[in-house]
């Protein structure tokens, strides 16, 4: 009987181990949870731009499809041509779009009945996207790519090679207002501010200045007037202080 009870003894102490280890832990959950101040704040910082991304596009149309690749082939290889004699690199220049679509009229309705469309020809817009890093050629870039065959485009997003130094300043603003708006809380509130618990820092977002936007027609004969503003870096940061007992 002896070797029976000291079974009987050893599963009643193993079945007590697990109420005995949740002890501890339902008194961790009773635990008050410990007062904080959670701010936000947002800072800013402004940065001429260095460097404009431009998109322009050359479309024709034609009766085949081959004959509007070939007019637009012809154009586009000559925007390019006079694109990298100004001074635009190889890197600086990349296609972005191209299609070929066929060209319906669609008839009117003929005694309440729908009419087949009639297809009278093919399009093709071939479309590059270039990064201009010096600013003075911008206008000069335009119009000299809308008198080569650009009919369509000029999408320009003005933004900066190395916006580093712009957005390591917005972090600071930030933070700093984080930290001003905190203080008056626990002033308002009548407690005493205590230790950071975290800082989250949200992905920095470059807020460019609206830029021209058009479609350009073979008619100009200027260089295009632009105006290249200021670009506007925001960082927004949340920081958690604890509330001092």
């Amino acid at each position: 009987m002896a070797p029976m009870l000291s079974k009987t003894l050893l599963m009643t102490a193993l079945l007590a181990l697990p109420l005995g280890s949740a002890a501890p832990v339902s008194a961790q959950e009773a635990k008050p949870r410990e007062p904080v101040i959670s701010v936000t704040g947002d800072g800013e910082s402004a940065l001429a731009p260095d460097m404009a991304v431009v998109t322009l596009a050359v479309v024709k149309q034609a009766k085949t499809a081959r004959e509007a690749l070939d007019e637009n082939n012809k154009a586009m290889t000559e925007v390019l041509k006079a694109l990298k004699e100004g001074g635009v690199a190889e890197r600086d220049l990349q296609t972005s779009g191209f299609s070929i679509q066929p060209q319906y009229n669609y008839p009117q309705p003929v005694d309440g009945q729908q009419q087949q469309p009639q297809l009278i020809g093919y399009q093709t817009i071939n479309s590059v996207t270039i990064r201009l890093r010096d600013l003075a050629k911008l206008g000069q870039v335009i119009d000299q790519s809308v008198s080569l065959g650009i009919n369509q485009g000029g999408d320009i997003q003005f933004t900066n090679d190395k916006p580093e130094a712009a957005i390591e300043e917005a972090r600071k603003n930030a933070v700093a207002e984080a930290v001003k708006k905190a203080k008056t809380l626990s002033e308002a509130a009548g407690v005493k501010l205590g230790r950071i618990i975290e800082i989250t820092e949200n992905v920095p977002r470059p807020l460019p200045q609206p830029a021209y936007r058009a479609t350009m027609m073979k008619e100009a004969d200027a260089a295009v007037p632009v105006q290249g503003g200021e670009n506007n870096y925001t960082v927004s940061v949340t920081v958690t202080f604890a509330i001092e007992q």
